[in-house]
């Protein structure tokens, strides 16, 4: 058995002005812009979800500008293989995650459960 829950959205922005791009959707989604620690900071700026449900962050990227789901789970593969019965494909490993494709389409990513504050409470349990 594993558990798995979406954990929020990232609005990938090809673009060289990251803060300006967090600027909008922080406004445009009435959302504190938050700046990430270390490394991860020059890549991403969070915006703070004030209900704690999600994890929402704008990222550069070097493709077309979109916006892609991740999902979380206290274990990858058992996720990846219930996602890829469903249809789904994998892209790309990445550190720790995969990049998914939708029998769709759309990209999306199983990433790691670590810090969500309700992962416990509010995941799916599949068998």
């Amino acid at each position: 058995m594993h558990k798995s829950k979406l954990a929020g959205f990232i609005v990938d922005c090809n673009t060289d002005d990251l803060p300006s791009a967090a600027a909008f959707w922080g406004g445009a989604l009435g959302m504190e812009v938050q700046s990430l620690p270390g490394e991860e900071g020059t890549k991403y700026i969070g915006l703070i979800d004030r209900n704690d449900a999600l994890d929402i962050e704008v990222q550069t990227v070097s493709h077309p500008s979109r916006v892609h789901l991740d999902i979380e789970t206290d274990n990858i593969e058992a996720e990846v293989a219930r996602l890829e019965a469903l249809g789904a494909k994998r892209v790309q490993r990445v550190k720790s995650w995969w990049v998914m494709e939708a029998p769709t389409g759309q990209r999306f990513c199983v990433v790691r459960a670590e810090d969500s504050p309700n992962f416990r409470s509010k995941a799916t349990i599949w068998p």
